[in-house]
């Protein structure tokens, strides 16, 4: 018996891990955010229009310092070109027979940590579902952006009370991606797994961090394709 695809709701629960992640992190960069001269409705702009985690903090950076809006803009798009595999990926793993005719309203949020998410819920046996994507991917959408807009609102001096708090938030996101991936681990992934982590720190080391991403990502996909 084939076991149905899971809903919509299905995808919201799903979500909930994100969420607790998300919200913490969005609430630092709306304090940040207000922090660096940015009203709460700009806060709220850059979280709802460019929705890039992590990224968001050197764009304050680069926004905040004067920089050239298209150096900017480009900053950040090569930061965060690994998301373009993330479908390809994803579909490969979901099978020829995975409907992407609603793509266009879910793979827009195909984050680090949604793309864990999905990955992991089929590695687990799950079938495909755009209505589960549009769940799960909705779900940390909503909370990235409530989540900014209540730390501007909070305003720039929420956090200063609590410094450890402030450092600590900015190892969530990589830490919730990695536990998401590494629990659907396997010993055949080992292998590709070294040779991305070895190209990226080579690459950061010699290049610097944006370059080091993108050759641990070419490693990554080359050794996966290099063992199939």
């Amino acid at each position: 018996m084939t076991a149905p695809k899971p809903s919509f709701l299905n995808g919201l629960a799903a979500s909930l891990p994100i969420v607790m992640g998300y919200l913490p992190i969005a609430f630092s960069f709306g304090v940040a955010a207000t922090r660096a001269g940015f009203s709460a409705t700009e806060a709220f702009a850059l979280s709802m229009i460019i929705y890039a985690g992590a990224s968001q903090f050197l764009a304050l950076a680069l926004l905040s310092s004067g920089a050239p809006v298209l150096i900017s803009a480009f900053t950040l798009i090569a930061m965060n070109l690994r998301h373009v595999l993330y479908g390809p990926a994803l579909m490969r793993e979901a099978g020829d027979q995975a409907s992407t005719r609603h793509a266009w309203a879910w793979a827009w949020g195909l984050t680090d940590e949604v793309f864990g998410q999905a990955l992991g819920s089929l590695a687990r046996g799950q079938r495909f579902s755009e209505s589960y994507m549009f769940g799960l991917g909705l779900g940390a959408y909503a909370a990235w952006v409530l989540g900014t807009v209540a730390g501007a609102l909070a305003g720039g001096g929420a956090l200063e009370a609590w410094p450890a708090v402030s450092a600590g938030l900015g190892f969530m996101l990589p830490a919730l991606f990695l536990a998401l991936l590494l629990s659907i681990l396997s010993r055949r992934q080992l292998p590709v797994i070294a040779v991305a982590g070895l190209g990226t720190v080579a690459g950061t080391l010699t290049l610097g961090a944006t370059s080091g991403i993108l050759l641990g990502m070419l490693a990554g996909a080359l050794a996966g394709m290099a063992r199939r």
